[in-house]
This record gives structure tokens, C-alpha cells and sequence, in this order.
């Protein structure tokens, strides 16, 4: 198989694995990167070959367009992994990463007719769930970097470097503008089976939020809390990946489930 520049620019195979029997397209939270699933990818490899998505507007890709939409992104993603789907697709998300993972299950199960086999949303409410609160991409600079500071998801050091900031700011503003404008239709439901990880004390996701996932799959719907804020799984990433390990085994084996 063949990948175009295009899809390279998109999708990073840290670890390729050939003999994987999976493939699990991660998507990154708002501002994030590629790289920041690097460690999913390493712990996984070989059993699980990781796709990681790089989104337009960072790091490399610093000089494109930074995609404001979620509806964009979907597409952009679904597009480059086209060339990937000749094994069992699952998609796991953080925050922002999590509606697009869903957005991106559904094109592939309404444009392939193969819907993934399984979603891992991570760190974000049920699409259903909208908050009246003022958007965080309408702030100015400062606002938008409280913000990033009281989720705990950027270096400080990087916070706080007046030459990084001017890079960094331009797409988490275009993240957040992508997830806080994005609306869903009500009347579509995921043909997989989602697992809802979320921290106890999150302040964008109540564990009423998380169950709502339940509304959006046909399936089954499996929520695991864990102790922390919005990125919990800083704190508990060897526990995530130990999780998704054993449920993208039992989706390709049958054997026992976590």
C-alpha cells in the first residue's frame, strides 16, 4: 500500500506494524498534535498499528490553514485514511479529538458502509450536550490562555514563551472555534460500541454528560472514570492504553474484554 503526501501529511505511523491485526486512528485535543500520541503508539505497537492524525496548522503543517470546523476536519481525516481501511479501524479522541472521532466514525460507516469497530472518547461530553457559556475562540489572547491553563494541557513553559505563543495560538483558537460552533444531528447513531473515559473532576464534562454517549450508538455504550481534570490520562495513561489494549483484542479475537 501506497499512501499519497497528502494522507502523510494527515496520518503518522510512529511504530508501523504490519502484522497488526487493528488499526487505531487517534485523533489529538484542541491545540494538540500529532506527537502527543506518540506513547499510545509505542505501548500498542506491534498489536495495534496507531494512525495518529496531525490536524492543519501546527508543528509541520504550521503554514496551512488551520481548519475551523469540525465538519472540515472530519472530512480532511476521513479522506487520508482512505488507503488505511484495508484492516479493522477503531478511533479514539481527547476533548475536541472525541466529537471528531465520532464525526469520522460516521463518514466511514455512512461512506464505506464499515463502521469502526469501536470509539474511545475520551475527556469530552456526548455531542448532544451543549453548554450556554461564552466560547473561549471569541476571548482575546489572554483569555484564550486562561483558558489553557486552568485545563492543565500545555507546558507551562510554552504558556508562558512570547516567541512559541504566536505560533501556537492561531490553531487552538481555530480548535476551539471548530468544537465549540459544532452541532450534531440528533437522529445518527455509531453502529459500534463506544468506551467513555473521563476524569471525576473535569470541569467540561460531567459524568451526566459522559453517560450521554449512550445516545449516540446503537451499541453498547461502556463509561470508566478516573480520578483527575480534563487530562486525567496524564496521570493514568498506562491504565488507558492497558483498557484500550484488551477492548481492541476482544473486537479482533473474541477473547475476554476489560
Amino acid at each position: 500500500m501506497t499512501a499519497t503526501l497528502e494522507n502523510d501529511l494527515w496520518v503518522r505511523r510512529f511504530h508501523p506494524s504490519p502484522t497488526s491485526a487493528i488499526r487505531l486512528v487517534a485523533l489529538p485535543h484542541a491545540g494538540g498534535s500529532a506527537s502527543y500520541l506518540f506513547p499510545v503508539s509505542r505501548a500498542l505497537t506491534p498489536a495495534v498499528e496507531v494512525l495518529a492524525i496531525q490536524y492543519p496548522g501546527r508543528q509541520d503543517r504550521r503554514h496551512e490553514p488551520v481548519l475551523d470546523s469540525v465538519a472540515a476536519l472530519a472530512d480532511g481525516v476521513f479522506e487520508a485514511l482512505r488507503p488505511w481501511l484495508d484492516r479493522p479501524v477503531a478511533l479514539f479522541g481527547h476533548s475536541m479529538g472525541a466529537v471528531l472521532a465520532y464525526e469520522v466514525g460516521l463518514r466511514l460507516q455512512t461512506r464505506t458502509g464499515q463502521p469502526p469497530v469501536r470509539l474511545f472518547a475520551s475527556g469530552r461530553r456526548a455531542p448532544s450536550r451543549v453548554r450556554d457559556e461564552r466560547y473561549v475562540h471569541t476571548r482575546d489572547d489572554a483569555g484564550v490562555l486562561r483558558e489553557l491553563a486552568r485545563l492543565s494541557g500545555s507546558d507551562p513553559r510554552v504558556l508562558g514563551d512570547p516567541e512559541l505563543l504566536p505560533m501556537i495560538l492561531p490553531a487552538v483558537r481555530g480548535d476551539y472555534k471548530a468544537v465549540e460552533t459544532y452541532r450534531t444531528d440528533p437522529d445518527q447513531r455509531l453502529d459500534a460500541p463506544i468506551t467513555v473515559l473521563t476524569g471525576d473532576a473535569d470541569p467540561v464534562t460531567t459524568l451526566d454528560e459522559a453517560h450521554d454517549w449512550a445516545k449516540h450508538t446503537s451499541g453498547e455504550c461502556d463509561v470508566r472514570v478516573y480520578p483527575g481534570g480534563h487530562f486525567y490520562l496524564n496521570d493514568h495513561a498506562a491504565d488507558v492504553i492497558k483498557l484500550i489494549g484488551a477492548q481492541l483484542h476482544h473486537a479482533v479475537s473474541g477473547g475476554p474484554a476489560a
